[in-house]
């Protein structure tokens, strides 16, 4: 099976061809999973197919053999002509009890993570659904948080695309730290990671859970990411360029050593002059000596995008 992960160091190609050979569509996501295309028999079976469920956890029948252990489960290797599984249709239902059941009996194995056609996994259909609760069961049960779709998009993504708080929260608290700084920082194939999708929306709420434990704000994070567009859209939203980070830092202070002249301007008429130099320091006539220091000015204590 090939699974699709976030990564920083080697994001995905931004041109790339979807399996057909068609180039991957650049607008908006598609959200279903192709479960329009299925004719009303076909539907019935899938759905039979689904009801079979609870006879896996009553006993064995007479002359039925339960599966061998490590065995994969018949109902596992269903698959719709869309590449949906039974778990992404009853999630795409809403059918609780299979869901739950599905999940249970797949606990830290690879069908938690199975990707469509559209290479979404149960988890990106959980979000996509609004079903928080169900993204708290697969992320528990060991599904992966850092897979793709075709999009580039992880189900975070999706969540700050959407502005769906609740899946945010769920995915933000319940997965693993070695991940979630990957996750948060990735870059969809359109070049845009969580808080730019967040912020564009304009969903200031999500923007505001994603400041850091050291009080830095979006607008830090964004000077951080020399991201001029997100820069000015923070400003035109009413982001403060006053905010200190708890080591007592404003967003221009981050252009301090920093290429982009843009963003300095940006902020410079906008930041209080008394917050214009860095602390400690006694006048901007020795700036240059200044960055020479940077680098043991306590600000930069995380990265965000690699930076």
């Amino acid at each position: 099976m090939a699974l699709r992960r976030t990564s920083i160091l080697n994001q995905m190609d931004y041109g790339r061809e979807s399996k057909d050979g068609k180039p991957a569509p650049s607008t908006e996501e598609r959200l279903d999973s192709g479960l329009d295309s299925l004719k009303e028999d076909e539907y019935q079976a899938v759905a039979a197919e689904i009801r079979l469920l609870q006879l896996e956890c009553e006993p064995p029948q007479r002359g039925r053999a339960a599966p061998a252990a490590g065995e994969p489960h018949e109902w596992k290797t269903q698959i719709t002509e869309d590449g949906d599984t039974l778990l992404h249709l009853a999630i795409i239902h809403e059918a609780k009890d299979y869901i739950r059941t599905m999940i249970d009996l797949s606990k830290n194995t690879d069908f938690l993570n199975t990707q469509n056609d559209q290479r979404q996994t149960p988890l990106h259909l959980a979000v996509i659904t609004n079903q928080a609760h169900v993204c708290q069961r697969l992320l528990a049960s060991g599904c992966d948080p850092t897979l793709v779709d075709d999009s580039g998009d992880t189900p975070l993504h999706i969540a700050c695309r959407h502005g769906n708080l609740p899946c945010f929260s769920v995915l933000t608290q319940n997965c693993p730290l070695e991940h979630l700084p990957t996750v948060m920082a990735a870059c969809n194939y359109h070049g845009q990671n969580c808080l730019h999708l967040a912020s564009v929306q304009g969903f200031l709420s999500l923007v505001e859970n994603m400041e850091q434990r050291n009080g830095r704000s979006a607008l830090h994070l964004a000077v951080d990411q020399q991201n001029l567009s997100l820069v000015q859209l923070l400003l035109k939203k009413g982001a403060d360029p006053n905010l200190l980070t708890f080591g007592g830092h404003t967003p221009f202070h981050l252009t301090y050593g920093r290429n982009d002249n843009d963003i300095r301007k940006e902020l410079y008429s906008l930041t209080d002059p008394a917050l214009r130099d860095l602390p400690d320091s006694e006048s901007d006539n020795k700036r240059p000596a200044l960055r020479k220091k940077i680098k043991r000015v306590g600000y930069d204590d995380i990265q965000w995008n690699g930076h």
